[in-house]
């Protein structure tokens, strides 16, 4: 039974206790309709007995953030690092490696970006995939890629896992050595 529009609690309540009645307990529910993860949240807080949801155009637009601005900014060219110095837009010179941290129970603990080649705590987040245009490597069986999405997800911290505002932000750290390179190319290109 799908229900798209009206109160899609008070609708699903009843048509779960018709379809009860009847003796139709093995029929779902499914909800759509401009539904996103707050109203998700709402219809579940709510007691909704729905049993799937259609999420289509906030699944591709968010309404609190409706465009992603992304530019490519070349930070290294032939092994020589590079910076874009306009204000407000400048960034962190040379080719990186991110390495992720844990703490103790497997929660993500924080992020330190470092030029790449050298060590860092936690593991590299940034492979290879392609070297001349060409695939390195076959990619993993989607079963594979979605058990660790999950895992991934499973191991964000608390407040990142909540719909409400974000209290504390993720902790995302550059290291010494980018910020001195950022300052030797600065003080070269003075």
């Amino acid at each position: 039974m799908r229900l798209d529009s009206g109160d899609l609690a008070a609708h699903a309540k009843a048509v779960r206790a018709m379809l009860d009645a009847a003796g139709l307990r093995d029929v779902t529910v499914f909800a759509s309709g401009n539904l996103d993860e707050q109203r998700i949240a709402q219809l579940l807080a709510a007691g909704a007995p729905i049993d799937g949801f259609g999420v289509g155009t906030a699944l591709d637009t968010s309404s609190d953030a409706p465009a992603l601005d992304a530019v490519y900014k070349l930070q290294a060219y032939a092994g020589v690092a590079r910076r874009k110095r306009s204000e407000g837009k400048a960034t962190w010179p040379g080719a990186k490696q991110v390495w992720r941290r844990h703490d103790g129970a497997g929660t993500l603990a924080g992020d330190t970006v470092r030029l790449a080649g050298l060590p860092g705590l936690g593991e590299p987040l940034l492979q290879p995939c392609m070297r001349a245009g060409r695939r390195i490597g076959t990619p993993p069986p989607l079963a594979a890629m979605r058990a660790h999405a999950a895992a991934e997800l499973r191991a964000l911290p608390a407040a990142l896992r909540d719909l409400g505002p974000l209290a504390v932000p993720y902790p995302v750290e550059i290291s010494a050595e980018i910020i001195e390179l950022a300052r030797a190319l600065d003080a070269a290109n003075s």
